[in-house]
Order: structure tokens, then sequence, then C-alpha cells
């Protein structure tokens, strides 16, 4: 009786740790992308944008995911700052991609604001249990050497401060071809969308299937 007693614990045991690492495997993620025009098809079509894309591309590998997409164009770090924490705590994303920046650049910012803004919104989706992938992006060289360099070096930086992934820059292997690009020559076209997606999927694949 006390054998078979003990076997059954036993097999009890087996089938809970069993359950559990189940659950763990196929936990679901809920990506949260949180960025600017980059980020929300501007002057392009939605479906051709690359979070959409990047839903596809996670129904066709059939992981356990979800995008959100609460990327507003012009936005700038310290909007971000303003609205993430209410997004954090209505969606609760277990990633996000950050993909803010691009519009201080542009504005001749504050560098150091920026740098603080980022940093707060990296900490506060921690706080809130979730991973950040940070999007890097570059300057136009007219803003001049000194100001492009500082821009970019805040990404390098807080990816190493707060130990986040990075994306070194979103518009990698196609920045100087005009081809890629709306009549603005800033904003990604359509061609562009499945680059952008292969450069962030490259850190994100090794989030979402981890």
């Amino acid at each position: 009786m006390l054998k078979l007693l003990k076997t059954k614990i036993i097999k009890l045991s087996i089938s809970v740790s069993s359950l559990l690492i189940c659950s763990t495997i196929f936990a679901e993620h809920r990506i949260l992308v949180f960025g600017d025009s980059l980020s929300n098809a501007y002057g392009i079509e939605k479906k051709a944008s690359w979070v959409a894309l990047l839903k596809n591309r996670i129904k066709s590998q059939n992981i356990n995911a979800s995008v959100i997409n609460k990327s507003i164009s012009g936005e700038t770090t310290a909007g971000g700052l303003r609205r993430i924490e209410g997004i954090l705590k209505s969606d609760k994303p277990t990633i996000v991609i950050l993909e803010l920046g691009a519009n201080d650049g542009l504005r001749g910012l504050s560098l150091e604001k920026m740098s603080s803004n980022i940093e707060q919104m990296i900490n506060l989706s921690k706080t809130h249990n979730a991973k950040c992938l940070l999007v890097g992006m570059h300057i136009p060289p007219n803003y001049g050497l000194e100001y492009t360099e500082r821009f970019h070096e805040v990404f390098t930086n807080l990816s190493e401060k707060t130990n986040s992934e990075l994306v070194p820059f979103m518009l990698e292997g196609f920045e100087l071809n005009e081809d890629f690009f709306l009549s603005d020559l800033i904003h990604p076209n359509e061609s562009a969308q499945p680059i952008i997606l292969e450069t962030i999927w490259k850190k994100l694949k090794m989030m979402v299937t981890s």
C-alpha cells in the first residue's frame, strides 16, 4: 500500500512538472510596438508595413504571440514617456519594441533629455515585467558631425546601461538608396518594409522563442 502511494505521488509530481514546463514553453508573448511614423505605416498601406509583416511572420511560424501597435506619427521621446505607463498597465506587454528618438533628432532637441526619456521608458517597461528591444536610428549629417555621432551613441549607451537588446540601426542596408524612400527621402516606402522586418527580427526572434 505504501509503495503504491509513493508511485502515485511520483506520477503526480511528474505530471505537474510536465504541465509547468509546457506552460513555460507555450507562454504567450504580447509584443508592444511603441514608436513613431516609422512604425505607423506613414505614407504606405497598413498591410504593407513592417508591423503588419511581423504579425504575418509570427502567424506563419506558429509562434504564440500577439502584436499591439501603439505608434504615433510625429511622436517624440517626451510624448512617448507621457503615454507609455498607461499602455503598459492596460495592454500588459511582455516585450516592448521601443522605436523613438528620430523626431527628437530631426528637431535638434536635447540629447541628454532624449536619453533620459528613453531610459525612463525602459525602466517603466521592466517595472511592468516587459523586456525591451531598443531600436536605434541615425540622423542626416547636415545636423553636424558631433550631434549626429552623439545621437547614435545614445542608443548604444542605453542598451549597455539597461542591459536591453538593441537593433543598432532600423534602416540598415538601404539608408543611402533613394529607391527605398518616399518622395520626402525620410520615410521608408513599401519596398523597404521587408528589409526593416528582417533587421528587427534578427533580435526579436530570440526574445519570442526564449
